[in-house]
């Protein structure tokens, strides 16, 4: 009687936070920040383009659905390496750990780290050569997650996320919240949808020394003061999927996803996404992420998201023993519009 109690509530909550954000608001392109938060860096769900948020389980659920957390069956941790906008330098790193805690709750940290390399330290009297100087500009966000099976059929958990941005003399910092629910049902739990809202949060504001300017009078004496710097959104997002699985005998299964992306900031995404796998061993995903005006170049360059097309991936996974511990390798590449296209590694060991 209890797990039915919380149903309602968690409903009522994720719906409630709905009603803050405005979805797909052309005229709000380009007004949020923190954009880092929007990058899956996990290769498995980037294999499906991110459009698996109705079956979505383990460790990286806390980035899509973080109601999938709560299917850890013990202990699960995770590594990933992403080679972003492959050309432009920019690599991702992830950490993740989850543990089963009580009867039906789960745990989950995860870290990512975005870096850009070292970059030349311009000036205002030297713009073009800077004074031979670098900085390394560094996104990272911590996540702590919580997820609970209240039902057979219905997973919902709650991720608090802690944000940072900074270069040598300029940062900022704010609270990003994430909210999910799945819900399993069919004669073979193969029926699955979810839902989930993510990145809701305090407004951020760049702080540091590197905002402080001299300005000369009319005098000759120097004035010293600081630009005030404008406050920025965080990018609120509303993901709704279903999933399907389809059984072949005991060793095939093919899963149908799609989804459907409303964001606050920029235009809306929908996809549709297949995996086969093949004993559970075996796994070949891919999918299509569709935004309107994706094939007209003028709505390109007015903002469109680069990442969006085709993704694909492959997962071999190999138990030690039968129910036992589990090694998981993942690959995944994504096309975009702009360099060659993303691509992730990641590394999970079941427990």
């Amino acid at each position: 009687m209890k797990k039915h109690i919380y149903i309602p509530f968690l409903l009522m909550a994720l719906f409630g936070c709905f009603q803050t954000a405005e979805a797909g608001n052309g005229d709000r392109v380009g007004e949020a920040g923190s954009l880092d938060l929007l990058i899956n860096p996990w290769a498995r769900s980037s294999g499906f383009h991110s459009l698996n948020t109705a079956s979505v389980w383990g460790l990286e659920a806390i980035r899509l659905n973080v109601g999938g957390l709560a299917f850890v069956n013990k202990t699960e941790i995770a590594f990933s390496s992403t080679r972003w906008l492959e050309g432009s330098d920019i690599n991702v790193n992830s950490f993740g750990f989850a543990q089963s805690v009580g009867e039906s709750g789960v745990i989950g940290i995860s870290v990512m780290s975005m870096s850009f390399g070292e970059l030349l330290r311009t000036t205002v009297d030297q713009p073009d050569f800077g004074d031979n100087s670098t900085f390394s500009p560094r996104y990272t966000n911590i996540g702590i997650s919580y997820a609970k099976s209240f039902s057979e059929s219905i997973h919902g958990g709650l991720t608090v996320r802690l944000v940072n941005q900074s270069i040598s003399d300029v940062s900022a910092g704010g609270i990003a919240f994430d909210t999910g629910i799945q819900y399993v049902t069919g004669p073979n739990d193969n029926v699955k949808f979810g839902i989930s809202l993510r990145n809701v949060g305090t407004p951020m504001t760049y702080r540091g020394d590197g905002l402080n300017v001299a300005y000369e009078a009319s005098t000759g004496a120097t004035i010293n003061g600081e630009q005030r710097p404008a406050s920025f959104e965080l990018p609120t997002m509303l993901n709704i999927g279903g999933a399907y699985d389809f059984y072949f005998g005991e060793r095939h299964r093919l899963t149908a996803v799609g989804n459907f992306t409303s964001n606050s900031f920029r235009g809306d995404f929908i996809g549709l996404g297949l995996e086969y796998a093949f004993n559970e061993m075996f796994m070949l995903r891919g999918g299509f992420k569709y935004e309107d005006g994706m094939f007209d170049e003028s709505e390109i360059i007015l903002g469109n998201s680069a990442l969006n097309g085709f993704a694909g991936g492959l997962t071999l996974q190999v138990p030690f023993k039968e129910d036992g511990p589990q090694l998981a390798i993942d690959y995944s590449y994504r096309t975009t519009t702009v360099f060659d296209g993303v691509h992730s590694f990641s590394v999970k060991l079941g427990i």
